[in-house]
């Protein structure tokens, strides 16, 4: 386990950069003509940034990106 130290103003930032990569993640699982594998290792990785962003962000922001299992 690794632990950083982050000021008021880096959360801001790493907070944006997550949501922007959620943001072209879901962009890309809406695409139908992607590979199921594909799909799926985007599913993956979404699952662990939206971990991250969950360390960082407030429920309501956070509702946002939450997804249903039956995607």
């Amino acid at each position: 386990m690794l632990g950083f130290l982050f000021n008021q103003r880096e959360c801001k930032e790493l907070g944006y950069v997550l949501r922007k990569e959620m943001d072209e993640m879901l962009f890309d699982l809406k695409d139908h003509r992607l590979e199921s594998d594909v799909r799926k290792a985007i599913e993956l990785r979404y699952k662990v940034v939206f971990r991250m962003y969950a360390r960082l962000a407030s429920p309501k922001d956070l509702s946002r990106y939450a997804r249903n299992q039956n995607y």
